[in-house]
């Protein structure tokens, strides 16, 4: 049976936790890049994930269009934005915004949820992030679909310029080929990404971004 004292623990417990992520937000000066219960999502799931390389953390925001810069890595030791880039979705998932989402081989959609980077390779694509999915029917597939972080013309800023929205993928979170090599370098070998969008569902059956 809960005590009064326990109970108040338990809520002050809650409060410094809200605390602490609100000052990180706060110090990652974040407030016109990503929304605060995003970063709270992202960090809070970062949290839980075991033997993960420490202090960096990636944000996908698919809830904004490939117009604006959504790829964001966070140094959560240094309490900085390493980079901020564009980043592209797959083109069954939308045109300007990814509205659609799967984790099905061959569906070229992007899909949401927690991945472990893993190791660079060079392949069709060029220098390239393996990315492994966390999160059972969100997005496990992803290593057989082959969905990699790697540079494409068409996530440059010069498409943006010519058609107002960046060029679609198979599925692959495709950045600026000019910033690919020093993105994929910087988050390789067991960093958590995190990639969100306009979709409840997701957090229905996230273990991870319930909470």
């Amino acid at each position: 049976m809960l005590t009064l004292f326990s109970t108040l623990s338990f809520g002050a417990e809650r409060n410094l936790e809200e605390s602490y992520i609100q000052k990180m937000y706060s110090d990652l000066s974040l407030n016109q890049k990503i929304e605060y219960t995003i970063f709270k999502k992202a960090y809070k799931g970062y949290m839980q994930i075991p033997d993960k390389r420490e202090g960096l953390l990636t944000i996908i925001d698919y809830t904004k269009p490939s117009n604006v810069e959504r790829f964001f890595v966070l140094d959560l030791n240094k309490r900085k934005v390493v980079y901020s880039t564009y980043v592209t979705h797959g083109k069954n998932s939308g045109l300007t915004s990814a509205l659609n989402f799967s984790n099905n081989k061959n569906s070229y959609m992007s899909s949401l949820g927690f991945y472990m980077t893993n190791d660079s390779y060079v392949g069709n694509n060029g220098y390239s992030l393996r990315l492994k999915g966390l999160e059972a029917g969100i997005n496990s597939n992803a290593l057989s679909r082959n969905i990699v972080v790697h540079g494409a013309d068409y996530a440059e800023p010069d498409f943006i310029e010519k058609y107002g929205f960046l060029g679609r993928s198979e599925g692959c979170p495709a950045i600026p080929t000019t910033v690919s090599r020093d993105v994929i370098d910087s988050i390789k070998d067991r960093t958590v990404l995190f990639i969100i969008g306009n979709d409840r569902h997701y957090y229905e059956k996230s273990s991870y971004a319930s909470l």
